[in-house]
């Protein structure tokens, strides 16, 4: 008698069915997906015109250092103060209340220097505000 010791075989996975199903899973989902653009907040941006001479008289342009310091219409602030701040732009601005105070502010000023302008700006009844900015590339 011979007792031949019979290995079981191993199973084996048959990976062809699993891809297949996988395949069809992700032809599924491609075609399902639906890809829309968010559109959440629609910008209109202003444009601007280089060329064109300003024609406006009324302007006072206020500098602010990256350190704090003051510039209204090239003429240095002595102090720091709202006070003097609101002082200068109604003596640059004289009596006229259409008067545009353009703010040009280094990119490294504190946030509070700007907020010191635009307070002294309303404080001295100047309502029209704008910021100056360089475009990106005349770095």
């Amino acid at each position: 008698m011979r007792f031949s010791r019979h290995r079981p075989e191993e199973p084996e996975i048959n990976l062809i069915p699993f891809i297949d199903v996988l395949l069809v899973i992700l032809i599924f989902l491609m075609l399902s997906t639906s890809y829309s653009r968010f559109t959440e907040l629609q910008i209109n941006l202003p444009a601007a015109d280089a060329e064109r001479l300003r024609d406006r008289p009324n302007e006072v342009v206020v500098a602010i250092a990256s350190d704090g310091r003051y510039v209204v219409n090239k003429k240095a602030v002595d102090g720091r103060s709202v006070e003097l701040l609101t002082a200068e732009l109604a003596a640059a601005a004289g009596n006229r209340p259409d008067t545009v105070v353009i703010i040009s502010a280094d990119a490294m000023a504190a946030h509070q220097s700007v907020i010191n302008v635009l307070d002294a700006a309303r404080r001295a009844g100047l309502a029209r505000l704008t910021f100056a900015a360089q475009n990106s590339g005349s770095r």
